[in-house]
C-alpha cells in the first residue's frame, strides 16, 4: 500500500501523557499517540468518553497499514467477544488453508443397474459436500440431467448422504431460543438455500392478508417443501387494525407456528427460517424435482452413505469461494461461516467437526503470529458468547493479511462505508454517509445483545493508510455504532 505521508503518529509509551476516557476498566488505561500524533490520540479519548460507554469494556486499536506500527491503542490487549469481527479469522483461515478457487461439489449416484426401459433398480443418492448455495433450480437441473440419461422411474430408495461432514448440526454456544432464526441454521453437508442471500438451512415463510377479516392469514413457503408443517394461527383483521404476526418454529419440531393479526390490504410479513433437518429438507426439494420431471421412486426416503463403486449421474459444483465471500461478508452470513469451519477441518485434518476446524483455525493463526493460548475460538461465526479476543490481536491479523495473494479477495469482500449497493456497501451501507470514510472505510461489522464491534482498513486524508479494531462489549446503550463511526470518520479526516 502507498505511503505518502505528511506526517505520523508514533506509538504511546507508558511513561507518556494519559487522558482516561469514561467507562474505562478499573487499572486500565489507554495508550495515546505522542508528539505529533497526539492530536488523534486526544480526539479519540474524547470520543471513547461517550456518556452511551458508560460502564462498559472496550478496547480499540489503530496501526499503520504500512508498517503495523500501532498509532494508539487503548486496553486493545483486554480480551472481548468479537461478535460477527470473528469472520475474519474464519475467513483468512479459510483462504489459507482452502484457497480463492476451492469449490463445494454435489453428486448424484446410483447403484444397481439402468435397464433399457429407464428403470434404475437400486437406490439413487443425493450426495453434498457442503455447498451452502443449493438452490431450488439446482435439484430441478439434477433432475433433468436424470431424464435426459434416460432415467423415468427408481426402484429403489431416494438417500440423502450427508457423511462429509459430521452428524452435529448446531455450535455448542447456539443459545436453543435462536435455533429457528436464520442466524442460528444447523450446518449440514447437504442443504439448501432459499434465494441467492444462500441462507442455507432456511425456508422463507410469508404471511400475507385475506381478502376478508375474520379468515385465516395465507401462509406460503418459499421454496415449498415438505420438511416442515405449518400451524396458521394468524387472523386476518379490519384495513385499520393492528398488524401483529409472529413466525417461530417450535423447539426440536419441523412445526413452524403462526400466530397474530395482519390488517386487510397489509404487506406481507415474511421471515427466514430455519428448518430442524436441512439435510432432509434438500432431499425433499430433489424428490419434488424427479416427481416434476415424471420420474417416480418406489422406495422411502432416508439418509445413509454412498457406498464405494456407486455411479454418477449428475454433479455440481458451487462458485469458488471468491464469489462466495461477496454475501458471507458482505451480509454477514454466519452459515458460511460455520460451513468454512467445518470445510477446513475436512481439508486439514480429514474431519468435518467444529473441534478439527477450529483446531485448524489455531494453526492457520498461530503461522500470522498469534498466540491461540491468548484467544478462545468456540466457533466460526461469532454467535458465541465464549469467543474471546483483542483488538489487537485483530490488527495485526488484518495488517498481515496484506502480504498474501489471495487479499484481495478477502478486501473486495468487506463491507464499504456509505455505499449504497446491498453487495458492495453490506452491512455498512446506511453508516457514515457524506464523510469522509464514505466509500472509503472497508471493514467488518458485528454485533449480538452487548456486543459491537468494527475492523477493517481506512485512508486518511492525509495518504496514510490504517488498520483499526474497535471492539465494545458490556455496554447498556440501544446503540454504540455512531461512536464507532465517529472513530473511523476521525482517522478518514487526519491531514
Amino acid at each position: 500500500m502507498p505511503a505518502t505521508k505528511k506526517k505520523w503518529l508514533t506509538a504511546m509509551t507508558l511513561s507518556a501523557l494519559l487522558l482516561v476516557p469514561a467507562g474505562a476498566a478499573p487499572g486500565l488505561q489507554p495508550a495515546v499517540a505522542t508528539d505529533d500524533g497526539a492530536e488523534l490520540g486526544n480526539a479519540l479519548n474524547e470520543i471513547l468518553g461517550d456518556p452511551r460507554l458508560e460502564g462498559a469494556t472496550f478496547g480499540v486499536n489503530v496501526m499503520k497499514a504500512t508498517t503495523g506500527e500501532t498509532v494508539y491503542g487503548h486496553t486493545d490487549d483486554l480480551l472481548l467477544h468479537p461478535a460477527s469481527n470473528m469472520k475474519i479469522l474464519t475467513g483468512v483461515a479459510a483462504l489459507e488453508v482452502l484457497g480463492p478457487d476451492h469449490r463445494f461439489q454435489t453428486d448424484v449416484l446410483h447403484t444397481g443397474r439402468l435397464n433399457p426401459g429407464g428403470v434404475l433398480k437400486g437406490d439413487l443418492y443425493l450426495r453434498g459436500k457442503g455447498d451452502p448455495t443449493l438452490l431450488k433450480e439446482d435439484f430441478a437441473q439434477f433432475a433433468k440431467d436424470l431424464k435426459a440419461k434416460g432415467v423415468k422411474k427408481v426402484h429403489g430408495n431416494l438417500v440423502a448422504d450427508d457423511s462429509w461432514y459430521d452428524d452435529v448440526l448446531l455450535s455448542e454456544d447456539l443459545n436453543w431460543s435462536d435455533e429457528h432464526n436464520y442466524t442460528g441454521a444447523g450446518v449440514s453437508a447437504l442443504t439448501a438455500s432459499p434465494n441467492t442471500d444462500y441462507d442455507a438451512g432456511t425456508v422463507i415463510v410469508n404471511v400475507n392478508p385475506a381478502k376478508e377479516a375474520g379468515a385465516s392469514a395465507e401462509v406460503t413457503l418459499d421454496p415449498y417443501t415438505e420438511a416442515v408443517t405449518i400451524d396458521n394461527r394468524a387472523e386476518t383483521v379490519s384495513k385499520d387494525g393492528k398488524k401483529s404476526i409472529s413466525i417461530t418454529r417450535e423447539h426440536g419440531t419441523n412445526n413452524i407456528v403462526i400466530t397474530g393479526t395482519i390488517p386487510v390490504g397489509a404487506t406481507a410479513s415474511r421471515s427466514w427460517t430455519a428448518v430442524e433437518d436441512p439435510t432432509m429438507y434438500a432431499l425433499d426439494l430433489f424428490k419434488q424435482a424427479l416427481k416434476g420431471e415424471g420420474i417416480t421412486v418406489s422406495g422411502k426416503l432416508a439418509e445413509g452413505e454412498t457406498p464405494e463403486g456407486a455411479a454418477a449421474l449428475a454433479s455440481k459444483q458451487s462458485m469458488p469461494l471468491s464469489e462466495l465471500y461477496i454475501p458471507f461478508m458482505k451480509l454477514s452470513n454466519n452459515g458460511h461461516a460455520e460451513v468454512l469451519v467445518k470445510e477446513i477441518g475436512r481439508k486439514g485434518a480429514g474431519e468435518g467437526s467444529w473441534d478439527a476446524g477450529l483446531d485448524m483455525m489455531e494453526d492457520v493463526l498461530a503461522g500470522y503470529g498469534l498466540d491461540p493460548a491468548g484467544m478462545r475460538l468456540r466457533d466460526g461465526s461469532g454467535m458465541s458468547h465464549k469467543n474471546l479476543v483483542t483488538a489487537e490481536q485483530l490488527s495485526v491479523l488484518l495488517y498481515k493479511a496484506q502480504a498474501e495473494p489471495w487479499f484481495p479477495v478477502f478486501l473486495n469482500s468487506l463491507p464499504v462505508a456509505g455505499h449504497p449497493d446491498r453487495m458492495t456497501g453490506g452491512t455498512l451501507r446506511n453508516r457514515m454517509k457524506d464523510t469522509e470514510a464514505a466509500e472509503n472505510v472497508k471493514a467488518k461489522t458485528g454485533s449480538l445483545t452487548g456486543v459491537s464491534t468494527l475492523s477493517g482498513y481506512v485512508t486518511a486524508e492525509n495518504g496514510e493508510e490504517y488498520i483499526f479494531s474497535i471492539l465494545f462489549n458490556n455496554y447498556l446503550a440501544s446503540s454504540v455504532t455512531p461512536i464507532q463511526d465517529e472513530i473511523a470518520e476521525t482517522i478518514a479526516e487526519l491531514e
